[in-house]
């Protein structure tokens, strides 16, 4: 009877450090969100499910086409692109990204660029200086992210630089639906 009693203390006791790792590992490392919305299409489509590394900027900086997710509100975090990183000053001119006034290539938007008929734009002209805060410079702590479906993003354009702090993690890996699983 006494080993009985062992074997279900032992398995009482193995469930429960399991539940307490999986809740650790939930809270610190990783966490699953689901796209909502059109805003990061092609990339990623609305229902996507997708794992969000918590520990990448604890160890590391945002860098350029990180896709992250962020508090955009108290109850709402959103999913953008980082484009603009402290020090630099951004702007987008025929569709073109310029940094610091160097031009940057933007692979994963380059399709849906070339497919529009001429004299259209996937991201109307803005820089910097015209977004909320009117910045020269992104400053130190701060990030400018956008929507990869520049059309319909709620993004750093209506939103503002984004703090380094709300930054949940980044993403990159899609674990559902089946047909969509990778890394993007």
């Amino acid at each position: 009877m006494a080993r009985k009693k062992q074997e279900w203390f032992d398995w009482i006791k193995a469930i429960g450090i399991a539940a307490l790792l999986a809740i650790v590992i939930r809270m610190f490392v990783f966490a699953p969100i689901v796209v909502d919305g059109p805003s990061m299409l092609p990339t990623l489509e609305n229902g996507d499910h997708m794992i969000v590394n918590k520990l990448s900027y604890t160890f590391g900086d945002p860098e350029r086409f990180d896709v992250v997710v962020f508090h955009a509100t108290e109850n709402k975090d959103y999913i953008k692109r980082v484009i603009g990183l402290p020090g630099e000053h951004v702007e987008y001119v025929e569709d073109t990204l310029y940094v610091n006034g160097q031009a940057v290539n933007e692979p994963y938007i380059s399709e849906q660029i070339n497919a529009l008929p001429k004299g259209n734009k996937y991201t109307f002209d803005f820089n910097l200086e015209e977004l909320p805060g009117g910045y020269e410079e992104i400053p130190d702590g701060h990030v400018l992210v956008l929507g990869d479906n520049r059309g319909n993003s709620t993004d750093s354009r209506m939103l503002g630089l984004i703090e380094v702090e709300e930054l949940v993690g980044e993403t990159s890996f899609t674990y559902w639906p089946l047909g969509r699983i990778g890394i993007h």
